[in-house]
């Protein structure tokens, strides 16, 4: 199995409001849209429509009608979801807010992704059988370390510590097994428990092989021992940033995979390559509204890079 993505999936309900209410408010939205989501989910869309394959998602959804949409909506795309458990009670849900600048608020209600606390033998064994291990935070910490052990000695495991938390301090016993830790500002923030951005850089990347630090518009910065090199962003006009990060981390693991190094190989310019893969399918993501409904394929990206000399 090439990349094995575990993590969370989730129905995501989003409403498009001329701007975000603040707290006690009450605004009109303009339109609604139902559609799959989850950020492993996401991102196991886009290591997929990268075209590096197979690719296989390890998670949970709930006996509900909402949990057989989801898993179909992977199937349609060509993962494997031998490692999507049905668990009793609701699936995850996200309640999300895009205003007219393509800013958002999201709500997680985890549902059946807060269930699982061990992996099963079905998920176990892909997990076993990867080239590249990619997880999040919006499934228990547990389930994420045990996938990290798991792992292969050849095969990496990449972390997009999202939603944030104290990495340093209570991921003290994840972090020693992630090989590239990928980390918004406020997430690399969190991640550290300092208040400066390069402080954060600093305590962060000695306990990872690489740390790779998304910018927004400003590009990506990545660090590999004592290297570093700025990753470019692509400018475009934003319509819905929603799983813009998804769909960056997705491609960039499966930039990983498809190279045939392993961790113990690691230099700064693969790491540079893969971000930058990234770096454009996010992009151009970013200009259609949704999540997994804006992941671009292969093609459409590289036609995108051609179009913008990217």
């Amino acid at each position: 199995m090439s990349v094995v993505v575990v993590g969370s999936i989730n129905q995501d309900t989003v409403v498009r409001v001329g701007r975000i209410p603040s707290p006690g408010e009450t605004v009109l939205a303009s339109a609604m849209v139902r559609t799959a989501g989850g950020k492993g989910a996401n991102q196991a869309v886009a290591a997929r429509r990268a075209g590096r394959e197979p690719v296989a998602f390890v998670g949970a959804v709930g006996n509900d009608g909402e949990g057989a949409t989801l898993r179909n909506a992977l199937i349609e795309d060509g993962i494997d979801v031998s490692g999507l458990s049905r668990v009793d009670g609701p699936s995850g849900m996200a309640l999300i807010c895009v205003d007219d600048t393509a800013e958002n608020t999201i709500v997680v209600v985890p549902g059946a992704n807060a269930v699982p606390s061990v992996l099963n033998a079905a998920q176990r064994s892909l997990v076993e059988a990867a080239i590249v291990v990619l997880t999040q935070l919006e499934i228990r910490t547990e389930l994420v370390q045990e996938a990290a052990a798991l792992r292969n000695t050849q095969a990496w495991h990449v972390l997009n510590a999202a939603p944030s938390g104290p990495l340093v301090t209570d991921g003290a016993v994840l972090l020693p097994l992630v090989d590239v830790l990928v980390v918004n500002e406020h997430e690399a923030l969190d991640a550290s428990g300092v208040n400066d951005l390069d402080a954060a850089v600093a305590a962060l990347a000695p306990r990872v092989r690489a740390l790779i630090l998304t910018l927004g518009p400003r590009g990506s910065l990545v660090v590999c021992g004592d290297e570093r090199m700025e990753v470019p962003a692509l400018a475009v006009d934003p319509v819905d940033t929603t799983g813009a990060g998804d769909t960056f981390c997705g491609v960039f693991a499966a930039t990983l995979g498809a190279s045939g190094r392993s961790p113990q190989t690691v230099d700064i310019a693969l790491l540079a390559q893969a971000a930058r893969a990234g770096a454009a399918a996010a992009a151009l993501a970013v200009t259609r509204p949704g999540a997994q409904n804006a992941v671009p394929t292969a093609d459409e990206v590289a036609a995108f890079i051609e179009r913008t000399n990217a």
